[in-house]
């Protein structure tokens, strides 16, 4: 594994000032060798600095802010230098410019099956970097097309990892109702499958998630029918807290006294009132209870 080493090159303008007087020297031998008609030493002199000058031009370039450049000179890694600014360096060096810049990738929608076997649609975003240049350079073919490949590989595994949703365990971890953990264990994965490109994942995020066409009707009457289920318990037990409030009250401040069978009338009719999807229409008793 390649690691990153940081080098420092010459500052632009002193590769500028060589390259002038070099190029300085070549007009100068020149005009003395065409004036003089001695054509070795334009040859012997002239044309050695001319060469030199357009070499040391060739080792001039610059680096941008959040952007690197990697050094190779005949196949051997030099460095890497980070700092931005003009410089000048070997002009046998080979400059690879790589950017360090925070970038976003849009991952591709795909169709996966989740932990409970039913086909599922789901996306990620992933925010990365570059951040270690050698890596990126040398231990992949190409980084950007390696963090495409593992993004897509690893929501493939996360998704065949955890189901859609989970109706019957509380708490437990699923897709769609454990967004923050899903995306941290994401990242997570993502990192370590990135590592050996020198890319670090700053954030990756659930960008899509959906049933497939096939099983999507079938999933929302199920979740419909989850839903309903949920809000019938949820009034049932309502409504029997405030009919057990109803004949405490009743019974503590001696309103009245009912034998077990008009309690049980009671129970029934308030219930039917409190569950009712519908108004009830009351019916006013004017005689006696009895």
């Amino acid at each position: 594994m390649t690691k990153q080493r940081q080098v420092s090159a010459l500052s632009g303008e002193l590769g500028l000032t060589v390259t002038l007087l070099l190029g300085a020297g070549f007009v100068f031998f020149l005009i003395h060798g065409v004036g003089e008609s001695r054509p070795l030493l334009i040859v012997g002199v002239g044309l050695p600095l001319a060469a030199l000058a357009g070499l040391s031009a060739a080792g001039l370039f610059t680096v941008q802010p959040n952007q690197a450049v990697v050094l190779v000179r005949f196949g051997s890694y030099v460095g890497s230098v980070l700092q931005s600014g003009w410089w000048w360096t070997n002009p046998f060096n080979t400059r690879r410019r790589i950017s360090l810049r925070v970038r976003s990738l849009n991952g591709n929608t795909i169709k996966v099956n989740d932990h409970s076997g039913n086909p599922v649609e789901i996306a990620a975003v992933v925010v990365w970097r570059v951040l270690d240049t050698a890596q990126a350079t040398f231990d992949v073919e190409n980084y950007e097309a390696f963090v495409t490949v593992q993004s897509e590989t690893a929501v493939r595994h996360l998704a065949s990892a955890y189901p859609y949703d989970e109706y019957d365990v509380k708490d437990a971890i699923s897709l769609r109702g454990s967004t923050d953990k899903i995306s941290e264990f994401l990242r997570v994965e993502l990192g370590e499958r990135l590592k050996s490109a020198g890319v670090d994942v700053v954030e990756a995020r659930l960008s899509h998630l959906a049933y497939a066409p096939e099983i999507a009707g079938a999933m929302l009457q199920r979740q419909q029918a989850a839903a309903i289920v949920a809000a019938r318990q949820r009034i049932v037990d309502g409504a029997v807290g405030m009919v057990e409030m109803a004949l405490d009250r009743l019974q503590n401040n001696q309103v009245v006294q009912l034998d077990e069978e008009r309690k049980a009338a009671m129970v029934s009719n308030l219930l039917v009132t409190l569950c009712a999807e519908q108004p009830m229409q009351p019916v006013v008793n004017t005689g006696s209870i009895y």
